[in-house]
């Protein structure tokens, strides 16, 4: 057994690990690099999928972001991150908010407890920003109109 093949697993998780911190941190030349390499390793792995559809989500590409994380659920459906990522997703587009609402209320039931929090986030950012009302001013001025 060679290096790389006793060391596969770690690297592979480092190189996601990398890769979602080279997003956070806007370099995407590098951030799509790793998440390359980590696709090379494991090739059978939806989670560099999940990692470049999590870098078009950074750039709001919710488009593209959205194909990614349905093309990484139809290969693996109980994959819980693309399910979160989706739904925060579409709680960004008008026409997607119901969808989002039910994908992340879903998920807002993992056990895992980061999946479960950025799905109660985003269902919060949905309830405040997304469906809220406009202002009294903006009634007017769309009433003056």
């Amino acid at each position: 057994m060679t290096f790389i093949e006793k060391n596969k697993k770690k690297d592979f998780i480092l190189l996601l690990e990398a890769g979602f911190i080279a997003v956070n941190q806007a370099d995407e030349v590098s951030a799509r690099r790793l998440f390359n390499a980590a696709a090379v390793l494991n090739p059978e792995s939806t989670l560099p999928k999940v990692g470049i559809g999590y870098l078009h989500l950074h750039k709001l590409e919710l488009k593209q972001a959205c194909e990614l994380f349905e093309n990484a659920l139809k290969e693996d459906p109980n994959n819980e991150m693309a399910k979160t990522f989706l739904g925060l997703s579409l709680g960004f587009t008008p026409k997607g908010v119901t969808k989002a609402e039910q994908i992340l209320e879903g998920t807002a039931q993992s056990k895992d407890t980061l999946i479960h929090n950025l799905s109660v986030s985003a269902l919060d950012f949905i309830d405040k920003f997304v469906k809220k009302e406009p202002s009294p001013y903006e009634g007017k001025k769309s009433k003056g109109k």
